[in-house]
């Protein structure tokens, strides 16, 4: 919470400078005041040419390379032959060391980019660019300037990290211990943090339902066999962290199964090890190479053991858990946790302890994407994926989880039933799940809130924030108890929930926290951007050059600069801690209380004994504590003041009294915003105490509001609970596509129900029939329904016993990478290629149209290759659809007894005008794919038809 900096009491804007200086705020946030006469006195310092027009970039994000900038320093010897101003020079010091990063620093109330920078982000940022010139008049240094209000940050970091994935430091002001030395700058600006992709911590513009991983991949030192992309045994370590929520995860794997994971954890930023530089041909960027993932390279870092990971978290590794971590893990680990902590600059942090996600199904990236799980295959949307339809989360955390659950699917039968058992309960009592919802809506995202108090920048609204989730959680608790009723599932989850330190700093935070004062700081917070506004237009007018006015916001440089006096005023006095916080405050309000009565008295006597009835006791920051008269009382002879001040109205002066009491009001203001500065730190600490109990329930209250939603869910479509057990096989009766039912009902259609059963008798179902006849829906559905299984969700079937996945596994549809001189048919046998070679008999395979990008013979004898790969090796459940309808004559002159022979079809009308889509799956073969029907529904003239009709019949002749 910002301290009202405008009560400081000083007489000139020089000391009022100095004394704002000397008070951290509990944010960073200076005063407008401030802001204008730091913005002003950078303007002196040099001479504006040329600001320049407003721009805006002619270029399309995507066109502009990522990552670290290609640009080149200027060197500093350049600039040292030209004096510059020590503000510039601090810059390019900056600019020189962190040379892979966009600049920003910090200078009174803006941030500003400067040389190369400004010349390259300001039309990107759309912001104005300036050339300041600086030195002697015949031979000035010209300096390209940029910048933006401090409050701006997010905005123009959404556009610099987010949108062209650049990396960004930092540099804040500090107080410089030599300010008082000839030449020395008040502030020195270093930089306090480097912001990349990864390592977001509690930027506005960051996804709340999303995770935000930053991923370190350490691939072992084999180098000749890692050279070769097709060896897939190359061991690998993986170490993936969310800086915002500080969760902590490690994993080893090999190079076969990086795609998987890779498509699970989705990193927005991966580090590698420097020395991988120089080895382009290494087997791994093979892999990474597939969606262009953010790559930095890191300097190779010293191995760490884990328990040495320690005062970055906020408890120990057990030593059981440490014995398990693979030597990969361990240096994944490590260069993860030197990457952070280089990218922090030194900031404290408390991360959760690194654990694995064991007992997860497999999905890569081709499947999630052709499933549509998160997005839409065509138009790449949210809106339309099975995420979109299944998410009916009412917090944040939740919707994270339910997120990673889905590109996780449990493998843990126990799991699987717990969550299952918590739905079940949900659906039941729908009277309990609205309150139980309510209550989730009452709690805010605990754990980015407990990640922002990690790295000491909570504030009094987090502190609020996380009393409201703890009370919150409190009913919860009771709600669950009195209605659970013996309910094994609800007291195993009341069991994880810890409130006995959370109550007492809930009870603590609302003893000490003032709401009403902090929503009357925000009212005054909302309301100083006109007063902002006119005070950065008075300064400019006073001590900048005309060219300043354009830093001003729209509006501003019309807006006359009224409201001082209302601006600091001393009876508006806004607190964000009760006086009763702490003994000290206590005292400190008191003794304000009698300083605001023996003020009052003197106001009075003032008034009795200079005759003044208009005279009022004021402060102002140009002219200290004055007296204040106006009209008549103008002209009354005072020969023991010193006039400051005068208009035509009015009349100000100095009167020793209300000097003497007016620095007494200071300083018990100034001690009472120090004791809130103390006791609010207290509180930080405070919640660093509790952080593993609030983390923990959070991770509770999460699981509750993905039962609450797939109870919702369930209710609302009529899915029924899916069985699981530790079979090779899928018994599903009456099953739907889950997105296409849904766009079905919109258009008042009806879905088509199919059943599958697959795994028992028949391993492998071979699919054949029309176009557009539902073959490729048929087999996503099953694909999904057993996906959705295995996160703990109701489906939709009218009944469902499926056994346990362990990688799923799709080959549907295709887009050639011309990019990497791969064809559509190129891209379709890299996918299937990896299919052959991972899947085990616990995995499900859904193949469509193997083949089809080559010629009839060819892509028959692929297809067939393929499935007999799949039937005889790999022993998996495979829901196989074509149209090479040779395969069936094939299978059975093979006799592979275990596949069986499914069909859709389409029925013609007596005349055979028209036809409709049998949807239905029925057993048998059908060798007529109609694809002259599909021809003539999109268009194809009459004569084509025929011709290809001719053709069908064996009419036309060679030539």
């Amino acid at each position: 919470m910002p301290l009202p900096w405008r009560r400081l009491r000083v007489t000139t804007p020089h000391r009022f400078l100095t004394a704002a200086r000397q008070i951290r705020p509990l944010h960073a946030r200076p005063p407008p005041i401030l802001l204008a006469l730091q913005r002003a006195r950078l303007a002196s310092v040099g001479r504006v040419q040329n600001r320049g027009k407003k721009t805006k970039a002619s270029v399309k994000l995507d066109d502009l390379p990522q990552g670290v900038i290609p640009l080149e320093p200027l060197p500093l010897e350049n600039d040292v032959k030209k004096p510059l101003p020590q503000v510039v020079r601090q810059a390019r010091s900056n600019m020189q060391r962190f040379e892979n990063c966009v600049v920003l620093t910090r200078v009174g109330g803006f941030y500003e980019l400067y040389f190369e920078h400004a010349d390259e982000f300001a039309p990107l940022l759309n912001i104005k660019r300036a050339i300041r010139l600086f030195g002697p008049r015949d031979n000035p240094v010209e300096v390209p300037m940029a910048g933006f209000p401090f409050f701006q940050l997010d905005r123009y970091l959404k556009i610099l990290v987010q949108d062209l994935n650049r990396y960004v430091a930092i540099a804040e002001e500090f107080p410089n211990d030599k300010a008082g030395l000839p030449g020395q700058l008040m502030h020195n600006r270093r930089v306090a943090r480097i912001i990349t992709p990864g390592t977001l911590i509690d930027e506005n513009f960051m996804d709340p339902f999303t995770n935000n991983y930053v991923l370190a991949i350490h691939v072992e030192d084999s180098v000749q066999e890692s050279r070769h992309p097709g060896n897939s045994s190359i061991s690998i370590g993986l170490a993936w962290m969310d800086l915002s929520t500080g969760q902590f995860f490690t994993q080893y794997t090999d190079l076969s199964d990086l795609p998987s994971y890779l498509a699970r954890i989705g990193p927005r930023e991966i580090v590698l090890d420097e020395d991988l530089q120089t080895s382009k041909d290494h087997g791994i960027f093979s892999v990474l190479a597939e969606d262009r993932h953010l790559i930095t390279y890191s300097s190779p870092s010293e191995v760490q053991a884990v328990s040495d990971w320690a005062p970055m978290l906020e408890s120990p590794v057990s030593p059981k858990l440490e014995k398990t971590f693979t030597a990969e893990e361990i240096a994944a680990g490590s260069s993860l946790l030197q990457y952070i902590k280089a990218r922090l600059q030194g900031s404290k942090m408390k991360l959760q302890p690194p654990t694995r996600q064991l007992d997860v199904m497999g999905i890569d990236k081709n499947t999630l994407r052709a499933l549509e799980i998160k997005k839409t295959m065509r138009d790449d949307l949210f809106t339309g994926s099975l995420l979109h339809i299944i998410r009916r989360t009412v917090t944040k955390g939740g919707a994270r989880l339910l997120d990673n659950w889905l590109s996780s699917p449990s493998t843990s039968e126990d799991v699987i039933n717990s969550r299952l058992d918590l739905v079940a309960f949900m659906l039941v009592d729908e009277l309990l799940r609205e309150r139980v919802m309510i209550l989730l809506r009452r709690c805010h995202d605990s754990h980015r809130l407990l990640q922002k108090f990690a790295f000491g920048r909570g504030d009094a609204d987090d502190l609020l924030a996380l009393k409201s989730t703890v009370y919150a959680t409190q009913e919860l608790v009771a709600t669950l108890e009195q209605d659970s009723e013996g309910e094994t599932c609800i007291h195993a989850m009341i069991a994880r929930i810890n409130l006995d330190g959370p109550n007492a700093l809930a009870q603590r935070i609302k003893d000490a926290v003032d709401e009403e004062g902090l929503v009357q700081q925000h009212r005054l917070e909302d309301g100083e951007a006109g007063e902002m506004q006119a005070l950065a237009q008075a300064v400019v007018s006073s001590e900048g050059s005309i060219e300043d006015t354009n830093i001003l916001p729209k509006g501003a440089r019309k807006k006359k600069p009224t409201g001082l006096r209302e601006y600091y005023s001393d009876d508006s006095d806004v607190w964000i801690m009760k006086s009763g916080a702490s003994p000290t405050l206590t005292g400190l309000h008191g003794e304000l209380a009698a300083l605001a009565i023996e003020k009052e008295d003197l106001g009075k006597d003032l008034k009795n004994r200079l005759g003044a009835e208009s005279l009022t006791l004021r402060f102002t920051p140009g002219m200290g504590h004055i007296c204040h008269v106006k009209g008549k009382d103008m002209k009354l002879n005072l020969s023991d003041v010193r006039n400051v001040g005068s208009s035509k109205s009015t009349r100000s002066f100095h009167q020793p009294e209300w000097t003497k009491l007016g620095q007494r009001i200071d300083q018990c203001r100034i001690h009472i915003r120090a004791e809130e500065q103390r006791v609010f730190q207290s509180l930080r600490e405070e919640v660093i105490l509790n952080i593993i109990k609030l983390r923990r329930n959070a991770a509770v209250l999460d699981e509750l509001d993905i039962a609450c939603s797939f109870a919702t869910l369930a209710e609302e479509k009529k899915w029924t609970r899916p069985t699981l057990n530790k079979t090779c096989a899928h018994r599903i009766v009456g099953g739907r596509h889950p997105t296409v039912e849904g766009g079905l009902e919109e258009e008042g259609r009806s879905f088509i129900t199919n059943d599958c059963f697959v795994g028992d008798v028949q391993r492998t179902w071979l699919i054949t029939g029309p176009n557009m006849a539902g073959k490729s829906t048929f087999l996503r559905q099953n694909a999904l329904i057993t996906i959705l299984a295995q996160v703990g969700s109701y489906v939709p079937a009218e009944y469902a016993e499926i056994g346990i996945v362990d990688q799923m596994f799709s080959r549907v549809g295709s887009a050639d990478n011309l990019y990497r001189d791969q064809s559509t048919f190129m891209v379709e046998m890299l996918e299937t290629a990896s299919i052959l070679k991972q899947a085990t008999p616990r995995s499900f395979v859904i193949m469509d149209e193997i083949g089809r990008g080559t010629t009839p013979e060819d892509g028959t004898a692929v297809a067939f290759a393929c499935l007999h790969h799949l039937y005889y090796v790999n022993q998996c459940r495979t829901l196989f659809a074509t149209h090479f309808h040779d395969l069936t004559d094939m299978v059975t002159k093979e006799e592979m007894e275990g596949v069986g022979f499914y069909c859709t079809n389409v029925v013609e009308d007596e005349k055979g005008n028209g036809f409709m889509y049998d949807h239905r799956l029925k057993e048998g073969v059908n060798k007529r794919s109609h694809a002259l029907k599909v021809a003539k529904l999109a268009g194809l003239p009459d004569e084509a038809i025929a011709v290809a009709r001719k053709v069908l019949d064996g009419h036309v002749r060679s030539v």
